[in-house]
C-alpha cells in the first residue's frame, strides 16, 4: 500500500510541476503574441500619421490610402448625421417657439378685444416693458436694458475721418519745413 501511495504522490507532483510549467509557457506565448500585436499597431499608427512611409511598397501605400479614405468617409458621414440631428432639434425648438408665439398673439388679441369691448383705449394703459425680465409660457427670460441707437447723430458731433488743413496753413508748413509744394 505504501508503494502505491508513493507512486501516486510522485505522479501527482509531476502533474502539478508539468501544469505550472505548461501554464508558464502559455503565458509566455500570450505575452509574445500581445507584444507583436502592440508593435504592429504602433507601426500602423505611425503609417496612418504619415510617418515611416519610406519602407512601404506601392501596394501597401495604396492600401493605406484606401484606409484613410474609408476613415474620412466614415467621419464625414458621422458629422453629417450629427448635423442633421442638430437641425432636427432646432426645427423642433422653432416649432415650439412658433406655438408659444401664436399663444401669446392669441392672448394679446383677446386682451385687446376685451379692452376695446369695455371701451378702454389700450394706448393709455400703464406699460410694463421697462422690466428686466419677460416670460413666455413657463420660461422667464432676462431682458437687456435699452441701448441708444448708434446711427442717431442728432446731438452728437459727427466723426470726421482724415485730417485736412486749410490750404494757406498747409502751404506755410511746407515753406517752414523747407519743402516746395507740388503743383
Amino acid at each position: 500500500m505504501t508503494k502505491t501511495l508513493e507512486r501516486y504522490q510522485r505522479c501527482s507532483f509531476n502533474l502539478q510541476d508539468n501544469s505550472v510549467e505548461h501554464e508558464t509557457q502559455s503565458w509566455y506565448q500570450e505575452v509574445s503574441k500581445l507584444k507583436g500585436k502592440y508593435d504592429s499597431l504602433q507601426r500602423t499608427q505611425r503609417h496612418l500619421l504619415g510617418e515611416d512611409l519610406g519602407a512601404l511598397s506601392v501596394k501597401e501605400l495604396q492600401n493605406l490610402e484606401k484606409q484613410l479614405e474609408g476613415a474620412l468617409a466614415q467621419t464625414r458621414q458621422r458629422k453629417t448625421q450629427i448635423m442633421n440631428e442638430q437641425m432636427e432639434e432646432l426645427r423642433r425648438k422653432e416649432r415650439h417657439l412658433g406655438d408659444v408665439n401664436e399663444q401669446l398673439k392669441m392672448k394679446v388679441s383677446l386682451e385687446l378685444s376685451s379692452l376695446q369691448a369695455d371701451g378702454q383705449d389700450f394706448r393709455n394703459l400703464p406699460c410694463s416693458w421697462n422690466t428686466t425680465t419677460a416670460s413666455a409660457g413657463n420660461t422667464i427670460f432676462a431682458l437687456h436694458p435699452p441701448q441708444p441707437n448708434p446711427m442717431d447723430c442728432d446731438n452728437e458731433q459727427i466723426l470726421q475721418i482724415g485730417y485736412s488743413l486749410p490750404l494757406s496753413l498747409s502751404l506755410d508748413m511746407f515753406f517752414a519745413l523747407g519743402k516746395k509744394p507740388l503743383k
